[in-house]
């Protein structure tokens, strides 16, 4: 059989397919594993706050909500929408920093290096400032536009000159607008000490204080974005060999780059919409993801798609705990907590193998 003649769905290097799970019986029991790990982060979530409510009001809300309960008021009202959040934002950052660092081919990329948390920040204080929007929903809409129209400004520059938007280019069209929309963003952020207090409270990253409406606004561009992601392994197992071997495998380069970025936008929109620039997770999760299944994009996407919404759920249920009856941003702990994990692998693993 000819190159050419080659199925892409299997364009994965034998040096990459490591991982330290073999064959793919152990890879499904092991994400059905996770995904009890999952169920327990979401029980958690809704036991574990500022007070903690007995287990047994918490599963009641779920199924049997009593208005006259004030623990399960608080459940109801407060900690289930924030932990349906969670999990949105985590499998959509999960996915949306795998897709990115398979688009890009490289194992540093994260949604971020498009200026979605840029944009959707600098649209925020827009919003704040000119536009006098005070609620968390307003902040929503305008926060997924600016990511949105981040991405397309990125993606337009880095398609100039003849190779179009190759990762190199990407990344450094990725990097130029960001420190642009950032610098913006302090501009407008000290002309009114109204965006102070906005951007303190947002931009940090933070599942507290979303409510039942902004998961209702969100959930939708998430399944968009899921499903797109979850169409682009063979994309991305092919462009992980070079853009020629992609093209001899019968990959259009172009195409695959434009719908594996219009996914890293949507979900990386979506997710910074809902809670704020969570920093790390879309970095990190990717590659405990490859230190489990190897470098195949098959495996990669469904196993972020788990480990990053267990990874936020314990990262924002630790915040409410640890400066009761206080509260630690969810962003600030994903970074104290990625931090290590990402360090120890790049010391047991070059990244370049990645």
């Amino acid at each position: 059989m000819s190159i050419a003649q080659a199925p892409a769905v299997t364009a994965v290097p034998a040096r990459r397919r490591g991982g330290f799970l073999g064959g793919a019986g152990s890879r499904f029991v092991l994400l059905g594993c996770l995904l009890g790990v999952l169920a327990v982060a979401i029980v958690l979530s809704l036991v574990f706050g500022s007070k903690s409510v007995p287990m047994h009001d918490a599963v009641a809300a779920l199924f049997h909500f009593d208005p006259n309960n004030p623990d399960q008021v608080v459940v109801h009202s407060l900690r289930i929408p924030r932990t349906v959040i969670g999990v949105l934002a985590g499998l959509a950052l999960g996915l949306a920093g795998a897709v990115m660092q398979g688009l890009s081919r490289n194992p540093l990329a994260d949604p971020g290096i498009l200026g979605v948390n840029a944009g959707a920040i600098l649209a925020v204080l827009i919003a704040v400032q000119y536009f006098n929007v005070v609620s968390l929903l307003g902040y929503v809409w305008y926060a997924f536009a600016g990511a949105g129209i981040a991405v397309v400004v990125v993606y337009a520059v880095a398609s100039r000159g003849r190779d179009g938007a190759t990762p190199i280019k990407l990344a450094l069209a990725g990097t130029a607008i960001t420190a642009l929309l950032t610098s913006i963003a302090t501009m407008v952020e000290l002309a009114d000490p109204r965006t102070v207090e906005v951007y303190r409270s947002w931009a940090l990253g933070s599942l507290s204080g979303r409510g039942a409406a902004v998961a209702n606004e969100v959930w939708p561009f998430v399944l968009v974005g899921a499903v797109l992601a979850m169409a682009t392994p063979r994309m991305l197992n092919a462009l992980a060999l070079g853009d020629d071997v992609a093209r001899a495998l019968g990959q259009h380069v172009g195409r695959a780059r434009a719908l594996t970025g219009v996914a890293v936008m949507i979900l990386a929109g979506a997710a910074t919409a809902a809670a704020g620039p969570i920093v790390f997770l879309g970095l990190t999760v990717p590659h405990i993801a490859r230190a489990l299944v190897g470098a195949d994009y098959r495996w990669i996407l469904p196993y972020s798609a788990v480990i990053a919404p267990i990874l936020l759920l314990v990262a924002d249920v630790i915040g409410r705990l640890v400066v009761r009856p206080g509260e630690l941003q969810v962003g600030v702990v994903t970074v104290l907590l990625g931090a290590p994990v990402f360090v120890f692998l790049v010391r047991r693993k070059n990244l370049a193998s990645l």
